[in-house]
């Protein structure tokens, strides 16, 4: 194997792993469309934060603006983990569209309680994903991503415990 400077510039992206091609084939990709579902409720989230109207506006704006934050601070962990094992990840807005799950909300208007509401299921079929990704890490022991895993579910879990009482009671 030719290992010149000039070599590795034309080669292609090959990050040094001890996991193996299966392990960096899977959870690349598990991490990819995670990454892709990521992005998804990200922008769900802020285009609500942004689009919230109502008597808790600031309450509920501020909450999105928050959870926004933390959403979009995964963003580039995922990334580079995939990166790390070996693999490739997102290159472009087309290539989420092609594999987000979370469904997008271009409704010209969504009542507050029917965005925070809609966000709670995204919260909570964002954790179902994160959950498969851990399955998929634990098989080949790639122990540092089901750790950063771990956190995202707590968070998503928290953001979705939000969500859920702030739509308690509420006709």
């Amino acid at each position: 194997m030719d290992t010149s400077a000039k070599a590795r510039r034309a080669a292609p992206l090959q990050t040094p792993t001890d996991l193996g091609s299966d392990a960096t084939r899977d959870i690349a990709a598990a991490l990819t469309g995670l990454l892709a579902d990521v992005f998804a409720l990200y922008l769900k989230t802020k285009n609500f934060h942004w689009h919230m109207s109502g008597p808790h506006f600031r309450d509920y704006h501020l909450m999105l603006d928050e959870q926004g934050d933390q959403i979009f601070a995964a963003t580039d962990a995922i990334a580079e983990r995939a990166r790390k094992v070996g693999g490739n990840t997102l290159r472009s807005i087309g290539h989420i569209r092609r594999l987000q799950r979370i469904a997008d909300n271009d409704a010209d208007f969504v009542t507050p309680q029917d965005m925070l509401a809609e966000l709670g299921e995204d919260n909570r079929q964002l954790i179902l994903f994160l959950r498969e990704v851990h399955g998929v890490c634990e098989e080949y022991n790639d122990v540092a991503t089901t750790s950063l895993i771990e956190v995202w579910i707590d968070e998503a879990e928290r953001r979705s415990w939000f969500l859920y009482e702030a739509t308690r009671g509420v006709n």
